[in-house]
Order: structure tokens, then sequence, then C-alpha cells
């Protein structure tokens, strides 16, 4: 990269000339002269030159190393994407890998209802350049919004190599559900190692998969003991991530003490937390989620386990592929009866035993048996016994 120097933009060398001793006229160049008595035989004064631009004395790798600054930092896309409308020299710069690659988690949050051909290739650009977290948002979009499975698994996997924790759960889901395939293309042991690699990387998810594969024995071998240390650890993680978080003020005045907030709402506390008393905020989701949780809702996909009816637009083959039942995760499935169905109701399905424990405590703990189910049985079997 050709980096500018300063004197190729200031007069004299890169010096500004000494200003005269009081009293001193500056003297003229002979142009100058020339330029003014031309200027005054025309009857109208000579527009003044522009002062100094000083972003032009900017070399150039000082001004790229600022917009990898910006880029790291901004909080919407319009903050990164805004500079190149400044000048030439700032959207020449600003389409170098360096910016790209830096590019915030933040500044990569399109959102569904504004996906275009221009927001992909905004992503696949960022991929390129070697941003993890845009080859993930990507490939999850991929893979299972767009139907593009080869596409979505190929950035998922190359976010992976380069340690993504999320990328490497979500190929953990993947190898689990056979998604993409048939129901052999399962890899249970290749699902268990990469979620101990991304629970390794401290991601929540899948150290609670993994707690949940060792009490199963579900592609590793058996073992309840340590499974349910990993679901306490996963517990202690997620309670200090949220005491980091930036709305730790919202719940900071809470008391600490189990039992405390036994009476808060289902809905306003996180949920595996409730088990030790504390009630606390639901972390965000992530990116990648809310778009394809925004993008089935635009497109009349509920996330719900109900079949659809005959009359339903939905109905055939894509209709009868479902949600995770989660409403937080956003991923549906690649063919028929391939996430894992509750085996109380059988209406709830689940990408993973991670979402199925979320959404256990979230909602699905009273909404797995209703009341207007067992009340009536009960009764009837009440009256048969009289």
């Amino acid at each position: 990269m050709r980096t500018r120097s300063g004197s190729l933009y200031s007069p004299c060398g890169g010096r500004e000339p000494a200003p005269p001793a009081v009293g001193q006229k500056r003297k003229r160049s002979p142009a100058q002269s020339a330029a003014a008595a031309d200027g005054e035989s025309h009857g109208r004064r000579k527009r003044q030159a522009p002062g100094l631009d000083y972003l032009d004395e900017l070399p150039d790798d000082l001004v790229l190393s600022i917009l990898s600054k910006l880029a790291a930092s901004a909080s919407s896309p319009s903050d990164l994407l805004s500079v190149h409308l400044t000048c030439k020299r700032l959207n020449g710069l600003g389409h170098q890998d360096m910016v790209f690659a830096n590019a915030s988690p933040a500044s990569l949050a399109v959102k569904a209802a504004a996906w275009s051909e221009p927001a992909q290739r905004f992503l696949k650009r960022c991929a390129d350049a070697g941003n993890l977290e845009a080859c993930y948002i990507l490939g999850m979009i991929r893979f299972y919004c767009l139907g593009s499975r080869s596409g979505g698994a190929a950035m998922l996997a190359k976010a992976a190599v380069g340690g993504h924790p999320a990328a490497l759960y979500s190929l953990a889901v993947i190898q689990f559900n056979g998604s993409g395939g048939a129901k052999s293309d399962r890899d249970l042991r290749a699902g268990a190692a990469l979620c101990a690699r991304s629970a390794a990387l401290g991601h929540v998810d899948a150290l609670r998969e993994l707690g949940h594969c060792l009490q199963d024995g579900y592609g590793v071998r058996r073992d309840a003991a340590e499974g349910r240390r990993l679901l306490v650890a996963a517990n202690a993680r997620e309670l200090s991530l949220a005491l980091a978080s930036a709305n730790h003020r919202a719940f900071a005045s809470l008391p600490l003490v189990p039992g405390a907030n036994a009476g808060a709402g289902a809905g306003a506390g996180c949920p595996l937390l409730s088990d030790f008393g504390w009630s606390l905020p639901e972390a965000e989701p992530h990116t990648a989620n809310l778009f394809m949780s925004d993008w089935w809702a635009s497109r009349g996909v509920q996330a719900t386990a109900k079949k659809s009816s005959g009359t339903d637009e939905a109905a055939g083959a894509e209709g009868e592929l479902r949600l995770c039942s989660h409403l937080r995760c956003g991923r549906k499935e690649t063919r028929r009866h391939e996430f894992r169905r509750c085996s109380v109701c059988g209406a709830a399905n689940y990408c993973s035993r991670a979402c199925q424990a979320l959404d256990w405590k979230r909602a699905h703990k009273v909404q797995c048996v209703p009341m207007d189910r067992w009340l009536p049985a009960a009764a009837a079997d009440a009256a048969q016994a009289q």
C-alpha cells in the first residue's frame, strides 16, 4: 500500500512559509503578481485558494488504522457504511480488508426486514476479509433461511476453524440432527466433540448441551455425575455473564437470596437461574437467531408445534417443517421430524437439549399438560370411582 507523505500536499516541501515580520508586507511571487494584475485588469477580484486539507496530510496507514478502530466500535451498520460517503479517499480506504475484518458484531446486525442483495454482499465482503462473526451470521442465514445447505455449512466451518464458539455449537446441532441430509447422516460423536470444544471456549448453551449428553450417554460415555456438574457450571456461567452485562443495574437491587424471587413472573427472569431462586433478565438472543426468528415470522411461520391444517396456505411438505419451540432459537427443520418432540405432550419440538431445557423453564413447564386436558380426565376418574 502506498503511503502518502505530507510533502505531497503542502507547499514549500511540507513547510508553511514563514510569516512576515511586524510592519513588513508579504512579498508576492511573480506568478501571484501576474495573477493579481490580470484580475485587476478585468475588474474583479481573484478567488482565494482554499486552506490546507488536514485529512490529506495524514498518511494512508494512519487513516486506515482509524477506520479499523471505527469499524470495531460501530454500533450499527450505518456507522460503518456512512464513512464511504464522506469523500473519495475514505471510500477507497474503507474498502480495505482490514476495515471489514474488524467490523463489530453490532455493525453486522442486519435486520430480516432489510435483507437484500447489497446486505448479503456486505456480509460476504466481511466474511471474505476474515471476520468470523460475519462468517457465522451469513452461514446461519444461508443454511436455515435461504436453503443453501452447502454454502451455509462452509461458512459455519470457516468460523469454527477460526475458533468461533457459536459456530462450533451450531455445527454440533447440525451433526446431532443430521440437518441438511437424512437421519442416517447424524454423527453423535462428532456433535459431542464440537460441543466440548465450544464449551471450552465459554459458550453456555454448548456447556449445557454437553451436560445433558453426559447425563443421557448421547454421543459420549454416560457419566451422570459429571453431567450434573456441567449443568451447574452452565448455570453459574450464565449468572456471571448476566451480572457482567451492560444491564446489570436493572437487577442489581434484586435480593440474591434463594426463594426471594420465587413469585416473579416466568417471562421476566432468566430461565434456568430460577433453580437458585434468582430472577434475572434473559440475555438478548444472538443476531443470527434474531434474524431467523424475524425471517420466519414475516413469512407466517410460527414457533409452534401444531400441525398445519389442510386449508393452511403452508400445507404440504414445506408446511410440515417446524420451528424450534424455543422462541429465541429460530432454527427450522430441514426435513420432516428432524427435531426431537416432547415425550409428554408431543406438541413441542426442539433442535437441541439446551433449547428444551431453556424453554421448559421459560414457558413449556406450564404448557406441557394444560389444565383443560387433565381436569376433565380427573373428574371422570372420580365419577367412576364413586
